[in-house]
């Protein structure tokens, strides 16, 4: 999953992608380099980010998605937790829904999801992205992940939302400090036991930082290697990244090794 953002304020790449001719470059850029879904956003979920309204969120979304899917061959993820966004974007041809929220932002997005019977990821974070970094303490963090999936998964069934529609993304770097996003993706493979597919997003992110020593956000790629390279090997099922081509490249070759070295044939990676 390629990241694209059409903010100008996300932490790496925030106004660099904010025109459409720009954006469909980078779709195009995603797609050569072996992505799978391009995944973008038009309002920023980093530490602090204020809130956008929803008039402005369609303004800088609905003409690069519609640009990007005329001139790009991949399915579009929509970052929003709008159910009026969802909508308009599913429109256009917006074939996943990727929400911080978890179908909670907004009172309508629930019966949205169920009514556009469209898949969506649900992502764990407490608050919001303007105060989720002080709410980091947790007695038992991927506890408190597998519950509140669980509580999620019930209210989306609820609402009437296929089982079969959901991904789960733990939510790293979001209400977590250094030590809750390295116990969950330490532990990733628990999450399995949900029976969904697991979306992880650690590209770039202040945890790479930290433990690297690498200040700026933009100089992170071997780090972010090395974690969506274990992350691959802990069950999860998408990576959402900066780095597309790079992260190919590794997967690729992790996967040939282990192909190469068995024994026996192993499953195919895809």
């Amino acid at each position: 999953m390629g990241i694209l953002n059409v903010t100008p304020d996300s932490f790496s790449d925030g106004g660099t992608y904010i025109r459409p001719e720009l954006a469909v470059m980078r779709a195009r850029q995603i797609w050569e380099s072996g992505g799978d879904i391009i995944d973008i956003g038009a309002e920023s979920t980093r530490p602090g980010a204020p809130a956008v309204s929803e008039f402005e969120e369609m303004d800088r979304l609905l003409p690069v998605v519609e640009a990007v899917l005329a001139a790009v061959p991949l399915p579009v993820s929509i970052d929003t937790y709008k159910a009026k966004v969802m909508r308009e974007a599913w429109s256009l041809g917006a074939g996943l829904m990727n929400d911080v929220t978890a179908l909670q932002g907004d009172p309508q997005s629930l019966a949205m999801a169920a009514e556009l019977d469209i898949p969506v990821c649900l992502m764990h974070m407490r608050g919001t992205p303007r105060n989720m970094q002080t709410n980091t303490r947790y007695d038992d963090v991927l506890g408190e992940v597998i519950g509140f999936f669980r509580e999620r998964m019930a209210a989306c069934a609820t609402a009437g939302i296929r089982r079969e529609q959901l991904l789960l993304d733990p939510g790293f770097g979001f209400a977590k400090d250094l030590r809750g996003n390295c116990r969950l993706l330490r532990e990733l493979d628990v999450l399995q036991s949900l029976g969904l597919p697991i979306v992880v997003g650690v590209s770039r992110k202040s945890m790479i930082g930290e433990l690297s020593g690498v200040a700026l956000a933009a100089q992170r790629l071997a780090g972010s290697l090395a974690a969506a390279l274990w992350a691959v090997a802990h069950g999860a099922q998408v990576l959402r990244v900066h780095d597309v081509a790079e992260t190919v490249q590794a997967i690729k070759v992790w996967a040939g090794i282990q192909e190469q070295g068995a024994e026996k044939p192993l499953r195919e990676v895809p």
